[in-house]
Order: structure tokens, then sequence, then C-alpha cells
């Protein structure tokens, strides 16, 4: 190739190009790339829960976590939507050790997370705590174990429960005590818990209202077992029953040391003691103790069979104890924030407090303070290794009160009557 050919070259190809692009303006006009639309985001809304996970009272915090988690794996499936959004729900569980200094550092942990609503704490000594903390950020807590009063005394207004509390319970039991096991020589013995004492506080002063005399007060910890000496010191005032304010891993091992003082008081307590591992740790010595506890019996729910049996088929066992209103405390929370359009605290929270829920425990609404509405209690026995039903009682506001249907008599006992409220 020459010299001279190069340039004759280069211009044949700038011909070529311009050619071309000639030619492909001259074609058909190509209409505008079509861009896609950015595919929604779906919507993450975490919701906590807190309680005791480890430690003498984990069977009772684990089954109020699977409670929560079993609801939001229902409202997984359910594909619900906030606003236009398609909402996905993730459950954020901590252990808050049945411990009041621990529940508020796990109430900061949960607040921190972003979690837009608390299903918790099972102890009223970790709840008033942590509710303080729940309120500064502005997040709904539902416990729904919490009874002692004082939870929702505060008057912070993201506070709720869904079980009465220990003015309706501890008043209730003292009734029953009184009325209907005719109980007039009560030793009262509690874990110095904000809920142990808080429940046998209620309960000696109804009964001293109805004339029941209280022969000693004796106070544990949440934490002993061994209760002989408190025992024997009661058992020489001669009480025809015994109170007790406090959880099943003292209750249990309390029991079988009466029996073995040979102790002839009836036993009483509480929701506390309510529970297949109260019956497991006083083994036979349980038979014919007392207890009640917020709700009606889980077979008399109105979700109470199904849940029970969906329960079962996803953990592979028994609810324990507060299962249901962990389930129900979740549900309430994500209806609110359907009714209001937003996950979002502060637009949801309005809704949360004029709810109107058929759950599985029954009917859900609040009053100002955020404590359930109408809220029943229900009086078991151990009967042959099992907990029955004695007796359901619906607290009603004093100008109307309401009776309650007949149960089955007590072993010993006079046939249930009656208890008003």
């Amino acid at each position: 190739m020459t010299l001279h050919s190069k340039p004759i070259m280069i211009r044949t190809i700038m011909s070529s190009l311009v050619l071309s692009v000639g030619l492909l303006g001259c074609g058909k006009e190509q209409p505008p790339a079509k861009v896609e639309a950015p595919a929604p985001q779906p919507l993450i809304i975490k919701i906590g829960s807190a309680s005791p996970l480890t430690g003498p009272q984990a069977h009772i915090g684990i089954d109020i976590r699977n409670g929560v988690q079993l609801a939001i794996e229902d409202l997984n499936a359910a594909g619900i939507m906030i606003g236009d959004q398609k909402a996905t729900f993730e459950l954020v569980a901590e252990d808050d050790e049945a411990n009041p200094t621990k529940a508020t550092t796990v109430a900061q942990k949960l607040v921190d997370a972003k979690v837009a609503a608390v299903v918790g704490h099972f102890n009223s000594g970790a709840s008033i705590p942590a509710s303080k903390i729940y309120a500064d950020a502005g997040i709904p807590q539902i416990s729904p174990g919490s009874t002692n009063p004082d939870y929702t005394l505060k008057g912070y207004p993201t506070t709720f429960r869904v079980v009465a509390h220990d003015g309706q319970q501890g008043p209730t039991l003292a009734r029953f005590a009184i009325n209907t096991l005719k109980s007039r020589s009560i030793a009262v013995i509690d874990d110095s818990t904000a809920y142990g004492q808080g429940l046998a506080d209620n309960f000696e002063a109804t009964a001293k209202e109805l004339g029941a005399k209280i022969v000693a007060h004796e106070h544990t910890t949440d934490k002993d077992t061994d209760f002989k000496a408190i025992l024997t010191k009661i058992k020489g005032k001669k009480p025809d029953l015994i109170f007790f304010g406090g959880i099943d891993p003292q209750a249990g091992p309390m029991i079988k040391q009466m029996q073995d003082l040979r102790i002839k008081a009836r036993f009483m307590g509480g929701d506390g003691v309510q529970t297949p591992n109260f019956i497991k740790l006083g083994g036979a010595a349980s038979e014919g103790a007392m207890a009640s506890i917020p709700g009606l019996p889980k077979d008399k729910m109105p979700g109470g069979n199904e849940f029970l049996a969906k329960f079962k088929t996803r953990f592979n066992q028994d609810v324990e104890l507060f299962a249901p209103m962990g389930y129900d405390a979740v549900q309430v929370l994500v209806a609110a924030m359907k009714r209001a359009g937003s996950a979002d605290p502060a637009k949801y929270l309005p809704e949360l407090k004029n709810t109107q829920h058929q759950g599985v425990i029954g009917p859900i609404a609040f009053d100002e303070k955020g404590d359930l509405k109408n809220a029943p209690i229900t009086i078991y026995v151990v009967k042959a290794g099992q907990w029955e039903p004695l007796e359901v009682i619906q607290p009603e506001p004093v100008a109307a009160a309401a009776e309650s249907s007949p149960a089955p008599a007590a072993p010993g006992a006079t046939a249930p009557t009656a208890v008003k409220k």
C-alpha cells in the first residue's frame, strides 16, 4: 500500500459511516424504551416479644413467645396489607430473665431495634420498669400476663394488657375462699415481687373486709425453694387456708413441704400457680390445690380448641399458660395498624385505644387506663392430677355485678355459690 492510498481509504471508511448513519435516520423511528416501574418494597414490621426464656420461669416465657410467633406466622400467611403495602412481620424475641433490671435493658434493646410494638413482659416486676422506656419511645406495649394494677396506673398512653389485674383477681379469690370455701383463718405468703406481693395484698385486704382472720403474712423470694421454717411457724397458727402470691417454681415445693409437715390447710394461689408445672413439681401433694387465672378455661375460649390444636401441631407441646394472650396481643396490634393504614406507632396508637376485637380469648376492648374491660377470671382445682375449672367469674362494676354459673365443689368444700364482684 502506497502512502497516497491511505487518505483515500480513510475517506472511504468515513463516507461509509456517514451513509450508514443516514440510512438509519431514514428508517422507521424507534419508540422510546419502556421503563419498568420498580416493584413495591415489602413493609417489614418488627414485633418485639419480652419474657423469661431462661431460668425457672422459662416455661411460661417460652409459652408466651410461641404464642406471639404463631400469630406472626398466621399474619404472614394471610398476606396482610398495611395501607397500600404488603406487610411482612418479623419476631424480635428477648429474654428478660424475669429480672426487673434486665427488663429495662431488654426494653431499650427493642427500642433500638425499631420494633413497632412489644408483647410483654410476663412478670409485673419486669413490665412496670420497662413500660417507661417504651412510653418514652412512643412504642405500644401489650402485656399478656402482668397483673399488678400499678402497671397501667402509671398513666402511660402506650401501656395495655389483655388479662384481668390483681385488683380484680385478688378480691375474687378472697371472696371465693370465704363465701364458697368458708375459710375463716388464713395465712398469707408472698414472693416479694411486684406480682406476688400485689396479689397477696389485694387478697388479704378483701379477706379482712369479709371477716376472715389473717393469722400470718410471711415473705419469701422468687428464688427460694425451702419454706419449712415459714411453714413451721404458720402450722402453729392452725390456718384453714394458706394463700400464696407467687409462681409455680416456689408453689410446687411449698405444697410438698406442707404435706411433709402434715399441714392440713387448703392451698390457694393465683395465675402464677395455675400451670402444669405446678402439678409436676408438687406431685401428689398438689391434689386439691386451687388457683385462679385471668380468662376463660382454654377449651371454653371462643377460639380455644382451634388454637390449642394449632399450637400443639406447630410446637409439639401443649399450651402452658398465657400463649393465647400473646397471640391475641399481636392480632390486636396489627388490627390497629390496618385501621390506621400505618405501622408507625404514633399513627396507629389512637386506633389501639379504640380496639373492639374478637380474639381467641374472647372480646378485647380497653378502658381509659389500658386495662381489659370485663375480664373474666376462672378458679381451678387440681383433681386426679389435672387442673379442672371450678367456677368462672365475670368481674363487673359494683353497681352491675353478675352472677356466675354453678360449678362442682372442691374436694371437701361446700358446693360453690355464685360469687359477686
